[in-house]
């Protein structure tokens, strides 16, 4: 399927410029990011990288093998295909009026939502779920005026089990130096 949207999770060593290079390497292969999102795990000095590209499986694939050749990169799967649960967040920033105040609470409850921010002429709300529910509390709100949207990356984990992301510590099997690409 062409331009398929992929998910890949990536678990890289805790250092200065793995972010680069990972971002450098999609740049090269002529990759756009739509989304990525990096955090700490349960792991001490392991970071995850959520990533959500668009391409066919086979690009996408030869791109994954590439990431796993970076130095400082552990590991990295394409969980696509398999069973998960993404979320997204974002903040919506709202132009309200006295007399539209209480209709945007009503759409905000609709979904979920919270109110986090008030102020005489706006409201900041906040939503997290997949990029529909996203999408479709955004295309409600616009029609009272949207003033400002920061929008986060995708987070992704496969559904029960050990997940697709299994990692032998440091102590259990030292690491090889990789080289890195490019």
């Amino acid at each position: 399927m062409l331009n398929q949207k992929h998910t890949l999770v990536a678990l890289v060593q805790d250092k200065p410029g793995v972010l680069n290079r990972v971002a450098s390497l999609f740049r090269r292969r002529g990759f756009n990011i739509e989304s990525i999102t990096v955090g700490h795990t349960e792991m001490p000095g392991i970071s995850r990288m959520t990533l959500t590209v668009a391409g066919d499986h086979a690009q996408v694939e030869q791109v994954r093998k590439q990431l796993e050749k970076l130095i400082d990169v552990v590991k990295v799967t394409d969980i696509t295909e398999e069973s998960m649960v993404a979320r997204e967040l974002a903040l919506i920033k709202v132009k309200t009026t006295p007399a539209t105040r209480a209709e945007i609470i009503q759409v905000v409850d609709v979904f979920r939502a919270n109110i986090v921010d008030v102020a005489p002429d706006s409201v900041i709300v906040e939503v997290t779920g997949d990029e529909d529910k996203i999408e479709s509390l955004f295309n409600l709100l616009r029609g009272f005026g949207v003033k400002e949207l920061a929008r986060g990356g995708r987070l992704a984990m496969s559904r029960g089990g050990t997940g697709p992301l299994p990692v032998e510590t440091e102590e259990a099997a030292p690491r090889r130096r990789k080289k890195g690409v490019g």
